[in-house]
């Protein structure tokens, strides 16, 4: 049954976030969440280059040869990222310099391709567009979430205001250990909302979700069907 606009949308920031529930994207999350301003910024990018490589992919979705459907795919992808580069290098240098090499590796994070390869390359422009801006939202929720925490326990600042009064940061919060700290703990609060509601916790990162099982490309899901195949006989 196809889904409705809203279902799409919404399907992003709570029945499959990109981060929480799919584990995609966790890299940027971990580097990028120290400040708030970063982490913003960083959602922003990334939302921008999902609508408009969704968009682009899902319009020549009829034209890209299934062969090379990956690189073209990186290609559309990269175009967006290179533009979003010099557009916040040029107007935005301070926010250009905190996230250094994660702006460019936008063009690889798997939430961009995987919803590419997923979703867009398989429906409609409007949908796909939905799509990416859903998950871009639900991408933006976690990561700036995090990023208040670790901004506020570790320097005292929400968005560089002073909170909290110098001498009471936990510093160690905004290293790299601080980060997995949170990011557990919101993966945990995950776990506790969902089993409150009565739901249970299934991370979607088995072989169901790969592609290639819907295309009847994937090799294990070949050697599982040759090998009961195989005990049949």
């Amino acid at each position: 049954m196809k889904k409705s606009k809203w279902n799409i949308f919404t399907n992003g920031i709570f029945k499959e976030n990109p981060v929480l529930i799919l584990a995609l994207g966790c890299c940027s999350v971990l580097a990028v969440s120290v400040t708030v301003a970063g982490a913003l910024g960083m959602g922003v990018a990334l939302t921008f280059v999902l609508v408009c490589s969704n968009a682009v992919i899902s319009l020549l979705r009829r034209l890209i040869p299934d062969q090379v459907r990956i690189p073209c795919f990186i290609v559309v992808i990269a175009t967006f990222v290179t533009l979003v580069e010099m557009v916040v290098e040029a107007y935005l240098p301070s926010l250009y310099d905190s996230l250094g090499i994660f702006l460019a590796l936008i063009v690889v994070n798997c939430i961009v391709l995987g919803r590419a390869e997923m979703f867009a390359c398989k429906n409609s422009v409007g949908d796909s567009i939905i799509d990416g801006l859903g998950m871009g939202v639900g991408y933006i929720v976690v990561i700036v979430g995090i990023a208040i925490v670790r901004e506020l326990v570790g320097s005292g600042t929400i968005y560089g205001l002073r909170i909290i009064p110098e001498g009471y940061q936990i510093g160690i919060i905004t290293q790299t250990p601080g980060g997995f700290l949170c990011f557990g703990a919101a993966m945990a609060v995950l776990v506790y909302g969902m089993n409150r509601r009565g739901k249970k916790f299934e991370p979607k990162m088995g072989c169901e979700n790969c592609a290639g099982c819907a295309a009847g490309g994937c090799s294990a899901q070949k050697t599982e069907n040759d090998g009961k195949g195989a005990d049949a006989q």
